[in-house]
């Protein structure tokens, strides 16, 4: 199971606070995922999706909430080879007024373009009918990669009111369209376990924080490997300059001339090209400071860039 899938099961599972909240989490499914067909004066509302946890929940709250008949018809896709769900509200006494209720239309029959207000008046209703809207159209992607989760809708005038809801809740929000519909999605990892928690994806969340913290510390290994291999590299490069400064210096036969502190320096970086100044003066005896053993560098450039 995909961890989207998993975050879904688990808000499908939620108790509600009030008596409205599967109302509000069955308006926010509804209105996601379904589709409004008018035949004459007659009206069929239907739901496609390929998640179980939006068909059992459709189903379950239509039932218990607006007393209203379903038909389920399972399907599989031949291209995809993946099962899908056809949740259909017939034409039937009721139905029109589910439809005010739900926000779909207003009470002129007209079709409300943004998020209805009267579904999500309370605290708790509105959570609600953001849990429907994740449940619906959702995603959160698996923590062991990026921290994302966005919400797919259509209609700009919704998609920026689900952007509200969320940032009600003190979550940064932002929408973009894409393809013709809208992406409402929250990026930081911080207000994404936020939203799951005030949602009641608490379970979810733990996993997200597990994650997160495996990352904390791979990044800090990676962090200081990187930096050894960077001052490995430094050491070998000064190192490597060290010896070539001492070989031109020996070339142009100024070695003998040289005070008996240079001359200690250039024997021990030339019996040991690959340490550290800091290594080098622990091999001389007596041992020296890293300080001392770049001074007698500085003073051997001296003398090198005089002789050019």
């Amino acid at each position: 199971m995909s961890f989207t899938a998993e975050v879904r099961d688990e808000l499908s599972r939620c108790e509600p606070v009030c008596e409205y909240c599967n109302l509000a989490t069955l308006a926010a499914l509804v209105r996601v995922t379904g589709t409004l067909s008018i035949a004459g004066s007659g009206r069929r509302l239907t739901v496609a999706t390929e998640t179980g946890a939006v068909a059992r929940t459709m189903i379950n709250l239509t039932h218990t909430v607006l007393k209203l008949k379903t038909e389920l018809t399972p399907r599989r896709s031949v291209l995809h080879k993946v099962r899908n769900y056809l949740i259909t509200l017939p034409e039937q006494p009721g139905l029109d007024k589910a439809l005010v209720l739900l926000g779909v239309l207003d009470r002129k029959g007209n079709l409300v373009a943004g998020v209805p207000r009267h579904v999500v008046a309370r605290p708790c209703c509105r959570l609600a009918y953001l849990r429907g809207a994740l449940i619906a159209g959702g995603f959160v992607a698996d923590p062991r990669g990026d921290f994302h989760l966005e919400i797919a809708v259509s209609g700009e005038e919704f998609a920026r009111g689900l952007a509200k809801l969320i940032e009600q809740e003190g979550v940064r929000a932002r929408v973009n369209p894409r393809r013709g519909a809208y992406a409402v999605y929250v990026k930081s990892a911080e207000d994404i376990c936020r939203l799951l928690t005030e949602l009641g994806a608490t379970r979810s969340v733990a996993g997200i924080e597990d994650a997160r913290a495996m990352k904390l510390v791979k990044n800090n290994v990676n962090r200081k490997v990187n930096a050894e291999l960077a001052n490995q590299t430094r050491t070998a490069d000064a190192a490597q300059h060290q010896v070539e400064l001492i070989r031109r210096v020996v070339d142009e036969g100024l070695y003998d001339t040289l005070p008996g502190a240079l001359r200690t320096f250039c024997d021990l970086r030339l019996a040991h090209p690959d340490l550290s100044l800091r290594d080098l003066g622990a091999l001389a005896d007596p041992p020296l400071s890293k300080s001392a053993l770049y001074h007698r560098v500085l003073r051997l450039e001296k003398l090198a860039g005089e002789r050019e």
